[in-house]
């Protein structure tokens, strides 16, 4: 069999959720997977790695990395040290190598009182300065291991698809994960409603994390620059793709962006592959007030020459499927409905469900 060469876009947990899905279907079809992920997140360990030492945010590009992660037991390993977190430092505990001498362990270890509470719990020493301050200041804590990993490859390799590809290695990745930009962006938003006072007032809000969470209206995206470079690396696999998959994903922040940049959307709308729309299952606070059939009809907006192949959702999460219907077929698109969220009731994709659902619709014949 032929492999058949997906190339998936997104960012964050959205994306994370497709590829693990796709890694579902790659034995049974032979996928080769490409994942294009969006450079604008400026919140958390990413926005202070960006903010402080420039270059792309890491943090999208890890989780991508880690969702297609092989499954030997050293890259599983990898793969949590990847994910691992550090926490901030008990108050009073020094640097490593400048502890006092602390009392002998019972168990023959050496007793470490740095656990990750800051409480000491079972260790029996007390933490000198603990009575004054719970925590002291330190410029890891808030980091994910992943993300400082890839800053250095960044750097070091002076190119981050080439770090990138380093990663993956480190973490025997089944597929390839790509920036869609070599340059970071930013994402700014026109919103209505910001100020609850002042309910029609439409104001700027600049900036990832600050789009994320807006509690207004978003009314219309652009980013900054607005004709960034494209990842050539990225033009190559959609024009030799057989798929590409859209979301799911935060709409706005992680699904969008990716049709803002003019040279990804002529490759999109010129590539002779079939496109799939896979929806999310609830509404999140960038997206409140939108319709499961807006989400559709934003995707024209924003790209009116886009023709849809394939809209993937769960029955539950679209409730009436004919307005859902009427917006795929304007895209030119069908509809199909697969039972993909998690049991109990939590709004996430199951990869297992999802992958499911997807053998049949990428494993067709045209």
């Amino acid at each position: 069999m032929t492999a058949r060469r997906v190339v998936a876009f997104g960012g964050g947990h959205g994306l994370s959720a497709s590829l693990r899905a796709l890694r579902h279907c790659a034995p049974e079809l032979d996928l080769d997977i490409t994942a294009v992920v969006t450079v604008g997140d400026d919140g958390g360990s990413s926005g202070r790695l960006r903010a402080e030492r420039g270059g792309l945010p890491p943090g999208d590009l890890r989780q991508a990395l880690v969702a297609l992660a092989g499954d030997h037991p050293a890259t599983r390993r990898s793969a949590g040290l990847f994910q691992h977190r550090f926490s901030a430092v008990p108050a009073g505990v020094p640097p490593l190598g400048e502890a006092d001498p602390a009392p002998a362990a019972t168990d023959g270890r050496d007793p470490d009182p740095r656990d990750q509470d800051g409480d000491n719990q079972g260790t029996g020493a007390t933490v000198p300065g603990a009575e004054r301050a719970s925590t002291r200041a330190d410029g890891l804590a808030g980091h994910a291991v992943g993300n400082l990993v890839l800053c250095g490859l960044m750097e070091m390799l002076g190119d981050p698809v080439a770090a990138l590809e380093h990663a993956g290695a480190m973490l025997g990745t089944v597929g390839r994960v790509l920036p869609m930009s070599r340059q970071p962006v930013g994402i700014e938003a026109q919103v209505r409603g910001v100020d609850p006072a002042a309910p029609d007032e439409v104001r700027t809000v600049r900036g990832q994390h600050q789009v994320a969470v807006t509690t207004g209206r978003v009314e219309s995206l652009r980013l900054t620059p607005s004709a960034p470079p494209a990842c050539a690396e990225v033009i190559e696999a959609i024009r030799a793709a057989d798929w590409l998959i859209f979301g799911p994903g935060s709409w706005y922040t992680s699904v969008l962006p990716h049709l803002l940049v003019p040279q990804l959307a002529d490759a999109i709308v010129s590539t002779s592959a079939r496109r799939l729309v896979t929806l999310n299952l609830a509404a999140e606070k960038e997206t409140l007030g939108l319709s499961v059939a807006d989400h559709l009809a934003a995707l024209h907006w924003y790209l009116p020459e886009l023709k849809v192949d394939l809209v993937l959702a769960d029955a539950k999460a679209v409730g009436d499927p004919e307005p859902v219907e009427r917006a795929a077929e304007s895209l030119g698109a069908r509809l199909v409905l697969a039972p993909v969220a998690v049991t109990g009731g939590t709004p996430r994709h199951d990869p297992a469900a999802l992958g499911a659902a997807l053998v049949p619709v990428l494993g067709a014949d045209r």
